[in-house]
């Protein structure tokens, strides 16, 4: 089932991430450490600062004058001089394994790619790890409608029905709380455990 994206609270930033796979998943790349919402609006702010969202054009940017409109304030992350090279670093992947598309992924390959391989796809990108790769997975799967075979399993408890545990569950300003709600309750048993 294809989902309406709102993660941001920005309409326009919440429309590029409905309209571009590739910007969903630098939105991706960017939440950690920083607000999920705010994260998710980078793409939004790398668009107003090239004339666009392009993930070619982002690649053929020279890196140090990506990292520069990056950093610009406002930053697209806390970290923006980490994370834009992490950005571009993602966009020359997706254009040398899977052709400039970003949605290749979890749709390339003879079979179809299952849960697994699109996991398996998900942490081999430039910045993504086992939990990013999960959360992103499940985020698919929930809200736009890429469902690969074992997709639930694949993505863990990320995957589960109504979960409150990461942005693959946010849809609009309660649940954004909710899933705050979670990540606070989760960090203070870590931290007491």
């Amino acid at each position: 089932m294809l989902r309406e994206l709102h993660l941001t609270g920005n309409p326009a930033a919440d429309k590029l991430l409905n309209d571009d796979p590739f910007a969903l998943l630098t939105g991706m790349l960017l939440d950690q450490q920083y607000p999920m919402e705010h994260a998710f609006s980078g793409p939004q702010k790398i668009a107003d600062r090239m004339d666009g969202f392009d993930l070619h054009k982002i690649a053929a940017t020279d890196l140090d004058t990506f990292v520069e409109l990056c950093v610009t304030p406002p930053a697209i992350h806390r970290y923006g001089g980490s994370m834009a090279r992490r950005v571009h670093a993602l966009a020359q992947h997706i254009i040398d394994n899977y052709g400039g598309e970003t949605a290749g992924i979890w749709t390339s390959g003879r079979p179809k790619p299952d849960g697994l391989e699109v996991l398996k796809r998900l942490k081999a990108l430039p910045g993504f790890g086992e939990q990013k790769a999960k959360i992103f997975l499940a985020l698919l799967g929930k809200q736009r409608g890429v469902e690969p075979k074992g997709w639930r399993e694949a993505a863990g408890a990320y995957g589960d029905r109504g979960a409150r545990r990461s942005i693959a569950d946010v849809t609009d300003a309660e649940s954004l709380l909710e899933v705050r709600s979670f990540k606070k309750a989760a960090k203070a048993a870590a931290k007491a455990g």
